[in-house]
């Protein structure tokens, strides 16, 4: 065993990414059946719904289990900021004869809270991880307190060493490539940002707590170059999306199976926040990187009725389609089988 297994208990050094929107419990029991760490990404979920998929993670599998959440400061409201960006939108509502001025403002994920993690105390799961730094301290102590390791993205070398020095257990060394939003936290500046092989030696040499790659992988020679350059461990996301325990619609489905695929960019203009996503029709015409779009989460509002009457006709026009810049591992084959492929990389290292 690697340093990895012994500090999260798991058999392989595999962890499913957490997937707010695209998964549930079923696909993080499915990875850990295969040996692997399962995760259930918490952020999107009202309090009901995160002790039903907790009650199902707990009878589902006596293996460790990741639960996720998001750490970020709620912002103020800003009212001209959010009347720009209605305003962007407003062509798009008109053309789809919806109301604008319908919409409520408000935001799409809430950040980890002790009402959280009041639910969490009584599943003591056995990971928890966050994205966007950790929640303050006496929050974290809570946490760490059941025996609970934590994990935390790092995007920088300077990011990975804040968390080492805040009591991450483990990092998870966030390359470029991958999907979804982006875990940085102590800068808004993309020019920081790193590929997964160039961020990956550095945090390793810069660190001692055990570094986990994540950004690209797709499959056992990702997993194995990865290993390679030091990691003690790999998360995988984007390949995870087709299989048939992941919740991801038809449309978002066929979009990672095409040649448009190949094509992804950071984007905030679904929440507010860069995350990574196939290319699509709002992204090219807005911009990938709008400065009318408000602080993350508040984008999320009024661009929620526009995905769902694009989807409706069809169209993923108006949806995050998340995906990392290797989508190539996707494929629609089962969670414990795709896990067990990629852990055929473990063995070459």
């Amino acid at each position: 065993m690697n340093r990895l297994q012994d500090l999260l208990g798991i058999d392989l050094p595999l962890i499913q990414a957490p997937m707010a929107g695209v998964q549930g419990s079923a696909l993080a029991l499915a990875v850990c059946s295969a040996g692997g760490l399962g995760s259930l990404p918490c952020a999107m979920l009202s309090p009901e719904a995160l002790r039903s998929e907790l009650a199902a993670l707990a009878a589902g599998t006596q293996r460790p289990y990741n639960v996720n959440f998001f750490c970020h400061v709620q912002p103020e409201p800003d009212a001209a900021r959010e009347a720009a960006w209605r305003a962007a939108l407003a062509p798009y509502y008109e053309e789809f004869g919806l109301d604008l001025a319908a919409v409520p403002a408000g935001p799409g994920r809430q950040p980890f809270t002790h009402e959280a993690a009041d639910i969490l105390d009584a599943y003591r799961p056995a990971v928890v991880s966050f994205h966007f730094g950790l929640p303050e301290a006496a929050l974290l102590q809570r946490v760490k307190s059941w025996g609970t390791r934590v994990l935390s993205s790092a995007t920088t070398v300077e990011e990975a060493l804040w968390l080492q020095a805040h009591g991450a257990d483990a990092i998870i060394a966030q390359g470029l490539e991958a999907g979804g939003h982006r875990g940085m936290f102590l800068s808004e500046d993309l020019t920081t940002q790193l590929g997964s092989f160039a961020l990956l030696p550095q945090v390793v040499h810069a660190v001692k707590v055990p570094v986990i790659a994540a950004g690209g992988i797709a499959d056992a020679a990702g997993v194995a170059a990865a290993m390679a350059l030091g990691a003690a461990g790999v998360q995988v996301g984007t390949a995870y999306l087709c299989c048939p325990e992941a919740s991801t619609s038809a449309l978002h489905r066929a979009a990672l199976q095409s040649e448009a695929a190949r094509h992804t960019a950071l984007t905030n203009v679904f929440t507010g926040r860069p995350a990574r996503g196939i290319v699509n029709r709002v992204m090219r015409e807005l911009g990938a990187i709008s400065p009318a779009a408000p602080a993350f989460p508040l984008a999320t509002a009024a661009m929620a009725p526009l995905r769902a009457h694009a989807e409706q006709c069809g169209s993923g026009d108006f949806s995050p389609l998340w995906s990392g810049q290797n989508a190539s591992g996707c494929r629609p084959v089962p969670a414990a089988e795709l896990t067990r492929a990629l852990a055929a990389g473990l063995r070459t290292t």
